[in-house]
């Protein structure tokens, strides 16, 4: 029985990839994460962390070497599909959610509107005197350090969201519910661009340590700037959903393109 509804998921998630409907989706999901790694709660975080998932100092994450490459690969690979499991999850449960609720479509996709507008604002500061909007939930007991508690270090990170992840994960998994298309495997699919927006940075990171500390120290000095800009872009969003405008737009394209499956 578990293969059989593996097999379904895994052709209704085909069927969503042939139809183009995650053509655009799966990008902006992917931008988010990308805002995600350089929001300024978790960028200053990437070393402590690739040096706690690889087991070794943060100095000597700088030191070439092939040996030191293979486990740093296999460190961030670990700790980004610890984050994975947990942020897949929470993309099928919206995307179930969104099926089921699909006859009320308008009403979901208003409401996930208002929500949107709300983290955006939280993402772009409005709210940062409110000490319970800022507050995040943290996991006290970690693993141990290396490659075997990388996964569960992930999972621990992602069940402990910060402010500036919880907005823009949020809005990926409203779009992936209030969407006509909801489903469990676009939800997930959604969270799996998710998580490589996230994850990949992450990866690069640890694997030119150097090189990548000098890039990344420009963007921390400018990262007000991308929190902001990412959190405008989250309440244009959701101004589109209150009004209707998006819903508007997306049945013209799709009368446009003759049915064909849309984004978002």
């Amino acid at each position: 029985m578990t293969a059989g509804v593996l097999a379904a998921a895994a052709a209704e998630a085909a069927d969503q990839v042939r139809d183009g409907s995650l053509l655009v989706a799966a990008p902006i999901a992917a931008a988010a994460g990308v805002v995600s790694f350089l929001s300024p709660c978790v960028l200053p975080l990437v070393p402590g962390y690739l040096s706690y998932v690889t087991g070794t100092s943060v100095r000597d994450l700088g030191e070439g070497g092939r040996a030191r490459a293979g486990r740093v690969a296999l460190g961030a690979l670990g700790f980004v599909l610890g984050v994975a499991v947990v942020f897949v999850s929470f993309g099928a449960l919206f995307g179930a959610l969104g099926r089921a609720l699909r006859q009320n479509e308008e009403a979901l996709t208003r409401g996930f509107g208002v929500v949107t507008i709300l983290l955006g604002l939280v993402l772009a500061g409005a709210f940062s005197r409110v000490a319970l909007v800022n507050r995040d939930v943290r996991i006290h007991r970690v693993p141990r350090a290396g490659l075997l508690g990388a996964p569960l270090l992930g999972v621990a990170f992602a069940l402990g969201w910060t402010p500036c992840i919880g907005p823009t994960l949020g809005a990926v998994l409203g779009l992936a519910a209030s969407s006509d298309q909801a489903s469990a495997a676009r939800g997930a699919l959604l969270s799996v661009a998710y998580c490589l927006g996230l994850g990949v940075p992450f990866l690069a990171t640890g694997l030119a340590f150097d090189r990548a500390m000098r890039a990344l120290a420009v963007v921390r000095r400018h990262g007000r700037s991308v929190t902001v800009a990412g959190g405008a872009v989250l309440v244009a969003i959701g101004v589109l959903q209150v009004t209707g405008v998006w819903t508007a737009v997306m049945n013209e394209l799709q009368a446009r393109f003759g049915g064909a499956g849309l984004p978002l």
